[in-house]
This record gives C-alpha cells, sequence and structure tokens, in this order.
C-alpha cells in the first residue's frame, strides 16, 4: 500500500497537496476522489469546515500518518 504525505502547503498548514509514493504534489480533491474510489485502502475522507481531506486508518503507528512530522 503506497503512503499518502499531507503537504501541509495550505493557509494555516491544511493539506492542498498531497505525495503519494513517487506521484508528488497531487491536488487535494484529486487524492479525495481516489480515496472515494477505493484507490486507497489504508486511508479515508474526512470533512472539516465544509472541505474534505484525506486521513490515515486509525493504528498505532504514528510513523505512517498523513500529517507525520519526517
Amino acid at each position: 500500500m503506497t503512503k499518502i504525505k499531507g503537504k501541509n502547503d495550505g493557509p494555516g498548514g491544511r493539506n492542498e497537496h498531497y505525495d503519494i509514493g513517487s506521484r508528488k504534489n497531487i491536488p487535494r480533491r484529486n487524492v479525495v476522489a481516489e480515496i472515494k474510489r477505493g484507490e486507497h485502502t489504508g486511508a479515508h475522507v474526512v470533512k472539516i469546515n465544509n472541505r474534505e481531506y484525506a486521513r490515515d486508518n486509525p493504528d498505532n503507528s504514528k510513523s505512517d500518518n498523513v500529517n507525520r512530522r519526517t
């Protein structure tokens, strides 16, 4: 499963783009659509302030979170 990494490149650190494996700077709306189509089984979509964002499914690891600090 390819990891989704948020870019924190929007206002207030929101994710407007994501990196997914070797694919770089994928717009948020595209990533959300891919998740909804079931292309990323380890992720789900959350709606915050009427905007949809990618989130990793819960587990005990912080290293694979969308907004991990690396």
